[in-house]
């Protein structure tokens, strides 16, 4: 009796100091060899006479929503406001196009038309971002989606970069304007060239000839 006890007590003791007595402490600091989520490792220094061109998604600008201006919530005053708080320059929009399909190709689709490899496995309540609504939606609204989720879309704030989430908006919105392109969005002096064959055609393919009576 007097043995089971002193077995039990000493399992229990075992158990605390496993519990309490080795936890450690908490950290926010990434684990040596790591590094945080959306973060995008420093592009090495160039001489002054070649100078590299940064990013605004490159370090040391890369940066959650840490303010309460437009560029961070998407808000002007009290209202959604709209228009894309960065340069748009071609590596803005093939950023947007880049973290676009790694982040939403799979549930919105190639040409975010609701169309995405979730849906063939039941998630069937993708919006289309070609629907006439999201068209005419603020960009900060748009924003503020991306940031905090909506409906069955989960929150990527904590997971996308602030310029990484307007690059996305950026590349979206080239995406809605090409899907729904009137010809009085070509310019005047290349509307001819839409009448031309496209290049590389694969020729078309012949008939097979039938085959022919045998003789007698």
């Amino acid at each position: 009796m007097l043995r089971g006890f002193f077995v039990i007590f000493l399992l229990c003791t075992i158990a605390i100091l496993a519990v309490f007595g080795f936890r450690g402490q908490v950290s926010t600091a990434p684990p040596l060899g790591t590094v945080p989520i959306g973060y995008e490792m420093p592009k090495p220094h160039a001489p002054e006479t070649q100078a590299m061109s940064v990013g605004p998604w490159s370090h040391p600008n890369a940066s959650f929503s840490v303010g309460t201006d437009y560029y961070d919530t998407g808000k002007m005053g009290d209202h959604w406001g709209t228009g894309i708080p960065l340069e748009v320059t071609r590596e803005l929009m093939e950023r947007g196009q880049q973290r676009f399909n790694i982040t939403c190709a799979m549930c919105h689709g190639a040409a975010a038309m609701g169309n995405g490899i979730v849906k063939q496995y039941g998630l069937a309540t993708v919006v289309s971002l070609q629907d006439e609504r999201i068209r005419k939606m603020s960009d900060g609204e748009i924003f503020n989606t991306i940031t905090n989720g909506k409906n069955t879309m989960m929150a990527y704030g904590p997971n996308i970069i602030v310029p990484d989430r307007w690059a996305i908006i950026a590349y979206l919105r080239s995406l809605q304007r090409s899907q729904n392109a009137v010809i009085a969005d070509v310019p005047p002096e290349h509307r001819a060239d839409l009448d031309k064959p496209a290049e590389n055609k694969p020729p078309e393919a012949k008939p097979a000839a039938k085959p022919e009576a045998p003789k007698k």
